[in-house]
């Protein structure tokens, strides 16, 4: 089994946008004699199942200010939160006809692994989440094309785990759509769980530990490796830019979904508004209330209709109209606010 390190010019990589990229094209373009292993961490992120509303999964506010980047992968299942304590693995192999969706297969060496470090209670539960005692540590997923395929999942390490569920956590206003939605469970880091000679380790020595164990081998010079030339990282880029680096495939490709929000603005009233977004984009709006506006209302909806469903497009096409005339005393950001 070959091992890829996520490292270009010699530094590693911790964009998830990235390493989504190098992992996709591994399975795409490179067909090797044996099958592959790749880690990675990314910075502060999460990942998306392709089947998911990115609306639904996420704290669009949280994931602004904080400067979480939104990512949608290839594969199916829920939507997960990375940051520098998680570690990321993935197998690429052929496509055998009997490993698909055979999670166990692929999380054995891992739990095998963590077993050598004092964490006994890893098991695989249910279909495809790690676990120790009721608590989860690890979901994982898999995607397959052309006869190849990537099992892949994430470990909780020492992870931030209450900014797992800020980042999680959507925002209140109801919102109707077919995307398919996580279910939340009970997390945990792996770090409490290891022997006292782990405790101090930091994520990429754990990784490096997960090596060690899962190859048998001494030192990480005896692991076989295969190295991302120039040519495999042109290629990559341009992965990225086409998909995991590019708002139209990260939010763009959310499933329909229809939104209703109200607030009431002390001065002006109440204002209400129902849209429709597709592919990322507001397809419909409409907007109610008992305020009083001197101009028809449907101005500011056509100015509303095709512009991007994120907070600043939108605060950036209200700034351009005349919100007083419309609806009264209030501010770009008010109504933005609103309608995001």
């Amino acid at each position: 089994m070959y091992y890829v390190k996520n490292e270009r010019d010699g530094v590693e990589i911790h964009d998830a946008s990235l390493n989504l990229a190098i992992e996709y094209y591994l399975l795409n373009e490179i067909e090797l004699d044996e099958p592959v292993l790749l880690f990675y961490i990314n910075d502060n992120s999460i990942i998306i199942g392709k089947n998911q509303n990115a609306y639904e999964e996420v704290n669009t506010e949280y994931v602004e200010e904080n400067n979480i980047k939104v990512v949608r992968r290839f594969s199916g299942g829920g939507a997960v939160y990375h940051d520098l304590g998680v570690l990321c693995f993935c197998f690429i192999t052929k496509d055998d006809g009997d490993s698909f969706r055979n999670f166990k297969k692929f999380t054995q060496p891992v739990i095998d692994a963590l077993h050598k470090m004092g964490v006994e209670g890893a098991e695989l539960k249910g279909r495809n989440d790690l676990v120790i005692g009721d608590k989860k540590f690890s979901g994982n997923a898999m995607y397959s094309k052309n006869g190849r395929m990537t099992s892949h999942g994430t470990l909780m390490f020492d992870s931030e785990v209450d900014a797992v569920v800020g980042a999680l956590k959507p925002k209140k206003h109801k919102l109707e759509s077919k995307g398919i939605k996580s279910i939340r469970s009970r997390v945990t880091n792996i770090l409490p769980y290891m022997d006292d000679e782990y405790q101090n380790i930091s994520t990429k020595q754990f990784r490096d530990r997960l090596l060690l164990n899962i190859y048998d081998v001494d030192s990480t010079d005896d692991v076989k490796e295969y190295v991302l030339t120039e040519e495999d990282w042109e290629k990559i880029d341009e992965f990225a830019a086409k998909y995991t680096d590019n708002w139209d495939w990260n939010y763009g490709e959310s499933p329909k979904f229809d939104l209703e929000r109200d607030v009431r603005i002390e001065g002006v009233g109440t204002v209400e508004v129902k849209l429709n977004v597709e592919q990322g984009k507001i397809s419909d709006i409409k907007m109610f209330g008992d305020f009083f506006g001197l101009g028809e209302i449907e101005d500011v909806e056509d100015q509303l209709r095709g512009v991007k469903y994120e907070l600043a497009s939108i605060k950036n096409t209200l700034e351009k109209v005349d919100l007083n005339k419309y609806i009264g005393n209030v501010t770009a950001e008010q109504i933005a606010q609103l309608i995001y």
